[in-house]
């Protein structure tokens, strides 16, 4: 009598088998982003050309309190450039062209491939983590040896860097795979997606003091993570007299990843309950 062995079941949703998939698709996302010059500028380059511009115009320092070193601006606006980058490379990327994806019929497409739906998820936000990430290192490079801005020796503001950072492209990634559920057609994307971040950037001092911004935009401003994200960067790089003046006595960074972390956990429940795979979906 010839004993027979039987197959292992197929699992495709095996931890082993979904994470090489999840490398496997973010390498896939990677290579379709840097063949697109268009999605390379405009989600990764763009926040590198506005440190350009911006240092080189705003070149003064920014007074603190008698006795007190004044601070540079680039070395006050390079953490502001590194949130909105971030956003830059998940939320906004994210949003548009995962809609545009959406509506092409992409997604109703590969839902009838083996490929796990987790997996394509871990592609977009392993896409938005890597090209944060450069970005990252390309504004950091432009501040340090075109603009003299100084890096933290502290390794507890690194960790804190760190921290804003994953929490940042965490939550913003999630939230713009919500946000898909506001764009109705492929070609409107960038008008849904564009004008609402534009407005966050400069309410949350992105492109000028924090003091400056009027109280009531500011109230509207710590809604979002954005506003969040910029104080908590500019405490890695910046003097306590900064927050004195700009955040009312101090960088609150229990308070900062509180809010982010609040951020993450709602972006999720968020991306869960709104984001369809298939765009015909109630």
């Amino acid at each position: 009598m010839t004993a027979t062995i039987a197959n292992p079941p197929f699992r495709p949703n095996a931890p082993g088998r979904l994470v090489r998939l999840s490398f496997e698709r973010t390498r896939f996302e990677l290579q379709t982003f840097f063949r697109t010059p268009e999605q390379v500028f405009f989600t990764f380059l763009l926040p590198v050309l506005f440190v350009l511009i911006f240092s080189t115009i705003f070149s003064g320092a920014i007074d603190g309190p008698p006795g007190a070193e004044p601070v540079q601006f680039a070395q006050y606006f390079v953490p502001g450039m590194i949130a909105t980058g971030v956003v830059s490379a998940t939320f906004a990327s994210l949003a548009m062209t995962v809609a545009m994806e959406q509506h092409e019929g992409l997604l109703r497409r590969l839902s009838g491939t083996p490929l796990p739906r987790s997996a394509y998820f871990a592609g977009k936000v392993g896409l938005a983590l890597v090209t944060s990430f450069l970005d990252v290192v390309l504004i950091l490079a432009i501040g340090v040896i075109l603009y003299g801005v100084d890096l933290p020796t502290d390794p507890i503001r690194w960790l804190a860097f760190a921290g804003v950072f994953l929490l940042g492209v965490g939550s913003c990634s999630l939230l713009g795979l919500a946000y898909t559920r506001l764009i109705r057609t492929g070609s409107s994307a960038p008008a849904i997606v564009q004008p609402p971040y534009l407005v966050l950037q400069f309410i949350s001092g992105v492109f000028l003091q924090y003091n400056e911004v009027p109280s009531g935009l500011k109230a509207v401003a710590s809604i979002f993570p954005l506003k969040w994200m910029v104080q908590g960067f500019r405490y890695v790089f910046l003097p306590e007299w900064v927050a004195q003046d700009d955040y009312g006595g101090g960088w609150q960074v229990e308070q900062v990843f509180l809010v982010l972390l609040a951020w993450f956990v709602a972006s999720f429940l968020l991306a869960r309950f709104f984001f369809r795979w298939n765009r015909e979906q109630a």
